[in-house]
């Protein structure tokens, strides 16, 4: 039972931070920390504590080389491609879907944006190479149905 209440919490985590992200271009920490802390406990009572270290250091890791993906960026480009946000997320999601998980994360929250730019282009909206999209939507969309394919066991 205690399972299904983090899935609800990761749920609604996502619903809100979507909502947060969409508005206001901003992740709040807190929220991330839902996640991260939501996906720590599921892994703890699923797989005790050595599976909640491992999620824990996954994430750590996760977070470390989107960061310095980040900078580097940053460092070539003038400008910043993605949120701390977005990082922090990333970092959280690897606590429920793992390191293995979070290709497939990153390819349907990259899918769906996608869509949305062009829905918001054809619909009239100027779409240039500067125009700012809150990808957080998108990768929490990700991780949903990255964790559902899991589940199911269509993916690692």
């Amino acid at each position: 039972m205690t399972d299904a209440a983090c899935l609800v919490l990761l749920a609604l985590a996502s619903l809100v931070l979507a909502w947060i992200d969409f508005r206001h271009g901003i992740i709040p920490d807190w929220l991330n920390l839902v996640v991260a802390l939501a996906g720590l406990t599921q892994v703890w009572l699923l797989d005790g504590w050595g599976g909640m270290l491992v999620a824990a250091g996954e994430g750590l890791v996760i977070g470390a080389i989107v960061f310095a993906l980040r900078w580097l960026y940053f460092r070539l480009r003038g400008q910043h491609g993605l949120g701390l946000g977005d990082v922090k997320l990333l970092a959280a999601s690897a606590t429920w879907i793992g390191a293995a998980g979070i290709p497939m994360q990153l390819l349907v929250g990259s899918i769906t944006a996608l869509i949305a730019a062009v829905a918001l282009h054809v619909t009239g909206r100027t779409m240039t190479r500067q125009t700012a999209l809150p990808f957080g939507p998108f990768l929490a969309l990700g991780l949903l149905v990255s964790l559902a394919l899991q589940q199911q066991g269509w993916v690692i």
